[in-house]
């Protein structure tokens, strides 16, 4: 037999059994788009959570006072380490791998009044660069600018949750607010934030004035915390080390006491985060895997019945010159046409519904937030296609392999025998 001999036999046989072959087709189909569309689900699932968790700062690095835990400097063990404002300008001047710094004051439960509205708020003092390392995104108007905090403005930047309990439908920019009897100008509406990770309040619900303004509240000699952001990622742990060992030439702290200042660095949370996201993509693979391998089992029983039913039509071709390779070759295209028609309709399918969904909700309700960052976003996922179309090959050489053998090695009279 030609080779254009076997490939017209084995299309022949599927044309005649066509009932047969498209209801198979159908259950791999099935199999490969299940495996797309959950696998999307997962991604869609991780990008949300991740964005949601950086949205309390791209590579925020919280650093607060500590207590000494062995003695350097003429200092005894157990001493009290605080922060001061000047230590902010000493890194920034002094530290290239720290990219951004602000130190942070917070007042707490302070009274602001807009007309006959009244709130208690946390009010957040800080530095112009916050805004980066904080992932600030405004809605309307600007951040504090650095002239603000040069010049003492009385200015505010407000929360979106806290804009709505004191404006309501009102936008907030250009209106005044009474923040502990003084008047402040609202200059900047933040953008709602789909926000998981924190600390203290919740952005949305807080005003933030310029540091040097915070001075007509309390002292500000002494920030409650710093946050900083190194300039590039690859040397964050290298600037940590650097951060540490000014403020211990200052404060007069060994560089390598751990005690002595304490950080949180966010990004090394994302590992859990990424865990999470891993681990329901593997679930959610492993359960298309499994859709797919049934649908496998059942293209290896259906050749199977195909060998059965057509043992006679194998012993006219053997009888007719055709070798061992050549029904071991039919069969084998005979299967791997049903999965790869299989294949192809599975991955129309599965991208058909994610294109059609595009979006699930998932953190978005919970923070008001319409714009979608926090949702689920599903699109078709190349990994998850290249993945399904080699699984699905292989499952088609492996289903086909064993009934193709069977009929291959079958002996030609005792097939024409064969009723």
């Amino acid at each position: 037999m030609t080779l254009s001999g076997i490939f017209g036999e084995a299309f022949a046989a599927l044309r005649f059994n066509r009932q047969r072959s498209l209801l198979t087709m159908a259950s791999l189909a099935w199999g490969v788009a299940c495996f797309v569309i959950l696998y999307s689900y997962g991604e869609g699932f991780g990008t949300a959570l991740q964005t949601s968790f950086q949205a309390v700062g791209q590579d925020l690095v919280l650093m607060f006072g500590g207590q000494t835990s062995t003695q350097a400097g003429g200092e005894r063990a157990g001493h009290k380490i605080r922060l001061e404002m000047d230590d902010v300008q000493t890194i920034r001047d002094t530290v290239p791998l720290v990219g951004a710094i602000s130190g942070e004051i917070m007042v707490r439960g302070a009274t602001v009044v807009r007309g006959y509205r009244q709130q208690n708020m946390s009010i957040r003092a800080v530095e112009p660069p916050y805004g980066k390392i904080r992932n600030m995104t405004m809605s309307a108007g600007r951040w504090l600018s650095p002239e603000d905090y040069q010049s003492k403005e009385r200015v505010a930047v407000i929360g979106a949750k806290a804009a709505v309990k004191l404006f309501g439908d009102i936008p907030p920019v250009g209106e005044t607010v009474a923040i502990k009897g003084m008047q402040f100008q609202i200059v900047g509406l933040l953008k709602t934030k789909t926000q998981i990770s924190n600390y203290n309040t919740p952005d949305n619900e807080c005003l933030f004035i310029p540091m040097s303004t915070a001075s007509l509240f309390r002292d500000i000699k002494y920030p409650d915390d710093i946050v900083w952001m190194p300039a590039n990622p690859i040397f964050r742990k290298q600037a940590v080390k650097d951060v540490r060992a000014t403020l211990g030439r200052i404060h007069s702290f060994s560089p390598t006491d751990e005690r002595a200042l304490q950080f949180f660095i966010f990004n090394e949370f994302m590992k859990v985060i990424d865990t999470m996201s891993i681990a329901l993509q593997v679930l959610l693979g492993l359960i298309g895997a499994l859709t797919l391998a049934i649908g496998g089992i059942g293209l290896a029983n259906i050749m199977l019945v195909s060998v059965t039913q057509r043992t006679r039509e194998i012993g006219v071709l053997k009888s007719i010159g055709a070798t061992r390779s050549e029904i071991l070759l039919q069969f084998m295209l005979e299967a791997m046409a049903i999965v790869t028609a299989g294949g192809l309709v599975g991955v129309l399918i599965g991208w058909s519904v994610t294109s059609g969904i595009q979006t699930l909700p998932l953190l978005g309700p919970l923070f008001k937030d319409t714009s979608g960052s926090g949702d689920i976003h599903l699109k078709i996922s190349k990994f998850a296609v290249v993945t399904s179309t080699v699984v699905l090959e292989l499952i088609g050489v492996v289903a086909g392999l064993l009934p193709a053998l069977k009929a291959s090695r079958l002996d030609p009279i005792e097939a024409l025998r064969y009723e």
